[in-house]
């Protein structure tokens, strides 16, 4: 006979009532425009918006994963004077706000203003300021991650790869990076996801992202709750189609990683 679990179905019961109320409520509040939603929702400058938020959360991400595992492979480099400054770029990085970091880069010409022969704001536009400071930022979090995965990997494999010998740098590359990287995806994968979020705070100093151009909207037509529910839809569309890739890479991983281990 299977167990009967009351207490489980009434918890269930509850949450389903609560967000069926959730839902219907909003629906139903006569403060919200559902004219203003559908008229703005595939609007072209909302879409431009949202190309931007890809290219900074695709950008950001490239230059935070090089540059995360340089600092990761220099925070576990005998060399005292690389560990330091890996850790001193870690503290700082992750000690301080992201919003404070995109306003320090957005405002730089401020401190210099000129880099080289270029005047500052020529040369850091908002978005490539928004991709500087999303990505170092995210090298800081990057570089942990993995620090972590290559951590993880036995210790005989680098034995191993000294018997042979294989350069450190050889080794890292071809024996103990593509082995961590079973572990470093579930979490470079939910970094990502937070990245991707992350980039609506670019809209501080106008990056152009899908949030900048739904306050541009909205300050024009006062519906202010009607665009931020636009904007929420499509966050919401890509963090989905993110976890949905997410999925498919881990398993796929687990699946290689399983093969690998059933052949001695």
């Amino acid at each position: 006979m299977p167990l009967r679990h009351p207490w489980r179905i009434f918890g269930s019961a509850v949450v389903l009532a609560l967000l069926a109320w959730l839902v219907w409520s909003v629906y139903t509040n006569p403060n919200i425009d559902h004219a203003a939603i559908a008229e703005y929702q595939f609007a072209p400058a909302i879409f431009r918006g949202l190309r931007v938020t890809v290219e900074l959360a695709l950008l950001s991400a490239a230059m935070g994963v090089i540059l995360g595992t340089l600092l990761a492979v220099m925070r576990l480099s005998p060399s005292l004077v690389l560990r330091l400054s890996s850790g001193f770029y870690s503290w700082l990085f992750r000690g301080t706000p992201l919003l404070v970091q995109i306003l320090l880069w957005g405002n730089l010409a401020l401190l210099f203003q000129h880099i080289g022969p270029f005047e500052t704001n020529a040369v850091l536009t908002p978005f490539v300021a928004s991709v500087v400071a999303l990505g170092l930022n995210e090298a800081a979090y990057m570089s942990e991650v993995v620090r972590a995965g290559i951590i993880s990997v036995d210790q005989g494999q680098h034995s191993a790869a000294t018997a042979l010998g294989m350069p450190r740098m050889l080794a890292m590359r071809r024996i103990i990076l593509p082995q961590a990287l079973r572990m470093i995806v579930p979490p470079a994968g939910n970094q990502f996801l937070s990245l991707l979020k992350a980039t609506s705070l670019v809209s501080v100093i106008a990056g152009g992202d899908l949030l900048t151009q739904a306050e541009n909207i909205s300050s024009a037509n006062l519906h202010t709750i009607e665009l931020m529910l636009v904007a929420t839809f499509w966050y919401l569309v890509l963090t989905t189609i993110t976890s949905v890739g997410q999925f498919f890479l881990e398993r796929r991983l687990g699946r290689a990683g399983t093969g690998i281990q059933a052949n001695p």
